[in-house]
């Protein structure tokens, strides 16, 4: 594995790159490359094998990209033909907000070219994914297990890739991926370019990256396992029953400020997002157990500035592009200290400044400790003061969630009210019959025995 070493170009005209290509770039307005871009983009036009870390919100999907796109654009064509559009390049990503955000990009990248793309992931339709699969992509975004779903469908073709891309490849060991990329890396051609990207290298990752990689360049423009240092990082300590009243506090100050929070469960996103919302904020949920759409919709939301306080799980803390986020909460700092690295790049992306605000309590402790090991740096502590007037209302507004949750999932016995019936006497109390003696037949007394024929047991008649 080779380290290269640091260098920059002036702007994207002297990195190779083709007039469609570069039309698209200005477009968006940027002129620079990022030292991620800068590094990664003509080692992988000339066809290398890269192994590239960089730190979240720093350009990694345009150092990708965009050398995919300009080494398949003499392979690009304007025919109908499915068979004029095979898949060419393949990006694997673990989640799908990951995999729509890298998709969109490239379609910007790739918007004055013939070249097409298309995003597949789960929790949506299959059959919709299929329709557009038929027509032929050149470069297909997906998370593992749909792309294996349409594997086992036989709904597309593999055996034309040529590039392939792993995009958070330590998010994917974290999943559990593991099985499906060797599933996958199994149908893939042999002669092909591998690139991985990922914000942290752990000695799994470097393992990954010696059994699929070729002879790698390895990339870093920062110091491993490094945050960002345009982002503030701050830690209030906190007693666990008082952390919501210090977020909602810390919210309210923020005066129209839009947040990312994250928790480590579903169910605490949800609870206190709905917790927020009684106290007139605007703020809503995303985590696994919400549909797509419901997802999609949230997120959108936000982008919008519609929804001021996003709580999310760590389904989210790979994935959220969403420009001048000023602040990231850590309602609960996770178990993974790596994924502290990924929650906070959420903010300070493409040279903004942020800020990473993590609520710890006694509990958590440790894990801060790993989260400092890790970044090889000490974050500021301050003990949380929190208003006696805010902890009651989040008191209450907790209580009121609770209390909603528990009528909403309530086990009641059902009460089963009883129709009369058509005849009145079937709804009379029971009365016991009386019997009258007299008319009863003595039957011990009165009954006599039938003969019974002597081949039946019965006795032969006594002879006279």
């Amino acid at each position: 594995m080779t380290e290269i070493i640091q260098f920059d170009a002036p702007d994207f005209n002297e990195l190779g790159l083709a007039a469609p290509l570069l039309k698209a770039i200005s477009e968006t307005g940027y002129t620079t490359p990022t030292p991620i871009q800068a590094k990664a983009i003509p080692l992988a036009l000339q066809g290398l094998d890269l192994m590239a870390g960089a730190q979240t919100g720093t350009g990694k999907t345009a150092a990708f990209a965009l050398p995919i796109l300009q080494k398949l654009l003499p392979l690009a064509s304007t025919s109908t033909s499915p068979a004029k559009h095979p898949i060419r390049a393949l990006v694997l990503t673990p989640t799908r907000e990951l995999a729509i955000q890298v998709e969109e990009s490239i379609k910007v990248y790739a918007k004055h070219t013939a070249l097409r793309s298309l995003v597949v992931f789960g929790g949506v339709d299959i059959k919709t994914q299929t329709q557009h699969l038929k027509t032929g992509v050149e470069v297909l975004v997906a998370t593992p297990g749909r792309l294996l779903d349409h594997v086992e469908q036989k709904t597309l073709n593999l055996g034309q890739v040529q590039i392939l891309v792993l995009d958070e490849a330590d998010r994917m060991l974290d999943m559990g991926f593991m099985p499906d990329l060797k599933r996958i890396l199994a149908l893939l051609p042999k002669q092909r370019q591998n690139l991985m990207f990922s914000a942290t290298f752990s000695n799994e990752i470097k393992k990954l990256a010696d059994d699929f990689l070729t002879n790698p360049t390895l990339i870093e423009v920062a110091r491993s396992n490094a945050t960002a240092e345009n982002v503030s990082q701050k830690v209030y300590l906190v007693e666990q029953s008082s952390k919501q009243a210090l977020l909602t506090q810390l919210l309210q100050a923020e005066d129209g400020k839009q947040v990312l929070v994250f928790t480590k469960t579903k169910i605490t996103a949800s609870r206190l997002s709905r917790a927020l919302q009684k106290v007139g904020l605007a703020a809503d949920a995303i985590h696994g157990d919400k549909s797509q759409k419901e997802r999609m919709e949230a997120l959108d939301a936000f982008k919008a500035g519609e929804i001021m306080v996003l709580v999310a799980t760590d389904v989210a803390a790979r994935g959220l592009d969403i420009d001048q986020l000023p602040m990231v909460i850590n309602y609960e700092i996770p178990s993974a200290p790596e994924d502290y690295i990924h929650r906070i790049g959420r903010t300070g992306r493409a040279g903004a400044s942020g800020v990473a605000i993590s609520l710890v309590c006694e509990d958590e402790e440790k894990y801060l400790a790993e989260i400092e090991k890790l970044i090889k740096r000490t974050i500021g502590k301050e003990k949380a003061d929190v208003k006696a007037a805010t902890r009651r209302t989040a008191e209450k507004s907790h209580e009121e969630v609770i209390e909603s949750n528990r009528t909403k999932h309530s086990t009641k016995p059902r009460q089963h009210t009883r129709k009369p019936s058509a005849d009145p006497w079937f709804d009379k109390p029971y009365e016991p019959a009386t019997i009258n003696n007299s008319n009863v037949l003595n039957t011990a007394g009165s009954a006599r025995k039938a003969p019974v024929a002597a081949l039946l047991g019965g006795l032969r008649p006594s002879s006279k």
